[in-house]
């Protein structure tokens, strides 16, 4: 007797359908499987078995084969279990034949008790089953509602072996969960912080509007306690509202690591690994690949605090993802891309005790300044497009009682606005994988950055007083590109070129002296 089954697996954060095979026939008992898995994928059998048995079933007294298709694609993990049962059960006859599974896949970890434990990555899971064209998903009850988010299926969550076997047999209901996307449209506009609540550093504050507006990255020096980290975690709030389709992208990256707290992510991901986090841990991979830090912060903030603290090996590393916005990690076994499309957030003091141009005493020594600013790179200078100096809060900003701090829900409507203003000019062009300015390519720049005699000739001497590179100079008019669509300007002024110079000084001011 021969039964096939449908489950899923993972590829990176990728899922593709599977297709377990189970041959069984009236010969000695034995148990066999193949199909390139991996260790939790053989140690399926022996949970397989147990779980049958304790779901008061007798296990088949049958020579059975499991065959995993296709055969030459390695498969990970437990969540194969169910499906591996459900074949073997079929084929035994516990399970009537006629069952309906050709449109069904069934996703989950076997205990040794029969009950259904929840797996990591269930959303791209349902999503490769419905790709492949599935109904129904018959998943653990802890996964149903994240599988759910899929449209177009029809999600039961299993909560034991015994369970599912009366769904069969006609003789049990499982529930039948759903998804509401007016819940995920509710908690995506409720924010932890605001930036109200930062006092003063309205010029800070200016320039996080720019960089959320334009995607751009963004770098702050400044004493420490001037705000740096405070903004920084605020910089979510204000940016794009969060679409459906980047929450589920965002979800997929977190259900596959492990992460996943919630059934779909609402808020836009805020990343601040410590300076002294390893290479994969940042950037991703180990011997089953998985996502790292920068995947982690795909479509939100990956925030680099005390930025000259991180190794340069580390930093260095970032230059790829931010140009290309996806990683690949390659293996003997193959390669995974994982996408990391985020904004980069830098937070440095401007010497090492952190006091140097502030008004207090500053103790270092002579050379210490330009050695301290010199760990940061002047490639990855050259990718942070706006670079901003802090000053120190003074008393009176501090004790203020004027409530004239504009709030994140105010600053965000404007940053939607500039952010629409942007997408109807891509839409006239028909460009359709550009989002913002920051993702302009050359020739997308000429095409967008129309600039005024003025602008242009002011361009040029800072090109030449600042000895911008060529991307420094393609930096300066993505910003004084977001800083016009901000006003909704379709040619970009003078002064809109001016002020995206000025977030540049400090590769004059810093690193030029």
């Amino acid at each position: 007797m021969l039964t096939k089954v449908y489950t899923a697996g993972l590829n990176g954060i990728e899922g593709f359908v599977i297709t377990v095979e189970c041959s069984a026939w009236d010969r000695l008992p034995r148990f066999d499987m193949v199909g390139l898995g991996d260790t939790a994928v053989r140690e399926a059998k022996e949970r397989v078995r147990s779980a049958i048995e304790n779901s008061g079933v007798m296990f088949p007294c049958l020579e059975i084969m499991v065959n995993l298709a296709p055969a030459n694609r390695k498969k990970e993990g437990s969540a194969l279990d169910l499906a591996i049962a459900v074949a073997l059960l079929q084929a035994d006859g516990t399970i009537p034949r006629s069952a309906p599974l050709e449109e069904a896949c069934f996703i989950g970890e076997l205990s040794l008790s029969g009950e259904v434990k929840g797996v990591n990555g269930m959303l791209p899971l349902a999503l490769a089953a419905k790709e492949a064209g599935k109904r129904w998903l018959f998943v653990p009850c802890e996964n149903a509602k994240e599988a759910a988010v899929v449209e177009g299926v029809t999600v039961y969550g299993v909560k034991d072996l015994r369970a599912l076997l009366g769904y069969f047999k006609q003789q049990e209901e499982l529930p039948c969960v759903s998804y509401d996307r007016c819940a995920f449209e509710a908690a995506a506009s409720a924010h932890r912080f605001d930036m109200s609540e930062v006092k003063g550093q309205s010029g800070a504050k200016r320039a996080m509007e720019i960089a959320a507006a334009g995607g751009h990255n963004l770098l702050m020096i400044g004493p420490p306690g001037a705000g740096k980290s405070m903004l920084a975690k605020r910089l979510p709030t204000i940016l794009p509202d969060f679409t459906f389709e980047e929450a589920v992208q965002t979800t997929k990256i977190y259900s596959v690591s492990g992460f996943l707290k919630e059934n779909l992510m609402t808020a836009r991901p805020f990343r601040a690994p410590h300076h002294t986090t390893s290479a994969v841990a940042l950037i991703g991979g180990g011997a089953n690949p998985k996502p790292g830090e920068i995947s982690l912060a795909h479509n939100g903030v990956l925030f680099l605090d005390e930025l000259p603290e991180f190794p340069k090996t580390l930093t260095e590393s970032l230059r790829q993802p931010l140009e290309d916005g996806e990683v690949t990690v390659m293996r003997a076994a193959g390669r995974v891309r994982f996408p990391a499309s985020f904004m980069l957030v830098g937070a440095m003091n401007p010497c090492k005790c952190g006091n140097f141009g502030s008004g207090r005493t500053c103790t270092c020594r002579p050379g210490e300044v330009t050695k301290y600013l010199d760990r940061v790179s002047g490639p990855l200078l050259d990718r942070m497009d706006i670079q901003i100096e802090l000053p120190a809060v003074t008393y009176a900003q501090m004790h203020s009682e004027e409530e004239n701090e504009e709030s994140s829900a105010v600053i965000r409507a404007r940053v939607n606005r500039a952010r629409h203003f942007a997408k109807e000019r891509f839409a006239a062009l028909g460009v359709k994988d550009v989002f913002c300015n920051a993702d302009l390519t050359g020739e997308l720049i000429r095409k967008t950055c129309q600039m005024s005699e003025e602008a242009s000739v002011l361009l040029e001497n800072a090109f030449h007083s600042l000895s911008l590179s060529a991307r420094g100079h393609d930096k300066v008019l993505k910003v004084a590109r977001t800083i016009a669509d901000l006003e909704e300007s379709p040619l970009i002024e003078r002064r809109h070129i001016a002020e995206a110079v000025a977030y540049r000084s400090l590769d004059r001011k810093y690193w030029k002296r």
